[in-house]
């Protein structure tokens, strides 16, 4: 049983590393040729809509599980996923900042690009990176993670760091980029612990949503106020 979850595990983490993929089914149906910001974020909305169906089929019975857990204690359990998560975003602010100061480099290219698609199709950003992305990231680096190893600090560490690697090297522009794992991976390991203590991934899928919700909708305010 524990090596068909760890095959299935790691089968998931192949899928959502090409999940981009699924982005060539509308390229094809529509004869799509030329990439604008506004193609770019409708095709990145629908991999992730499409990357969500397909985790929701291999994980429903679970899933189905872990909201009850989530539906008896909800309270206690979001009390204990926020203290998680404020730790987590104190860290990543710091290291986050530290590196900006000290290399200069203005920012994650990650994040750099996620502020343009923003600003080319807000709304449309805000399902996606608030709703959907989070659903796809909490399954994929917390919860399959955690089918293959049962130590929770070599967990713990796992989960932030492939958290933190996968966000940083589909974007990278320059070897500073990698420092960005840091505070991408103190998240991540922020959820991890949560996760891992309330044994319902719904805490830190609800967590997550928050958080990219609030970030998303500054930018939002930012960008067209």
């Amino acid at each position: 049983m524990k090596k068909k979850l760890i095959l299935q595990s790691i089968l998931v983490l192949i899928l959502f590393y090409f999940s981009s993929y699924f982005q060539l089914i509308p390229i094809y149906l529509f004869h799509i040729k030329y990439a604008t910001p506004v193609i770019n974020v409708l095709l990145s909305t629908f991999s992730t809509a499409c990357m969500v169906i397909v985790l929701y089929f291999i994980y429903r019975s679970d899933l189905k599980k872990e909201w009850n857990i989530f539906k008896k204690d909800y309270k206690e359990i979001m009390n204990t996923t926020f203290g998680y998560w404020f730790i987590g975003v104190i860290i990543m602010l710091i290291s986050n900042s530290l590196i900006i100061y000290l290399t200069g480099s203005g920012g994650a290219q990650n994040e750099k690009l996620v502020q343009i698609m923003i600003k080319a199709m807000p709304l449309v950003m805000l399902i996606d990176a608030g709703f959907l992305a989070p659903f796809n990231e909490e399954i994929v680096f917390r919860k399959a993670i955690r089918n293959i190893f049962n130590k929770k600090w070599l967990y713990v560490i796992l989960s932030g760091l492939i958290f933190g690697l996968l966000h940083v090297y589909g974007s990278y522009s320059s070897i500073v980029d990698f420092l960005y794992i840091i505070p991408y991976g103190a998240l991540g390991s922020a959820f991890a612990l949560a996760y891992y203590e309330t044994k319902t991934i719904f805490s830190t899928i609800s967590m997550h949503m928050i958080h990219n919700i609030v970030l998303v909708s500054l930018s939002i305010l930012i960008n067209f106020i």
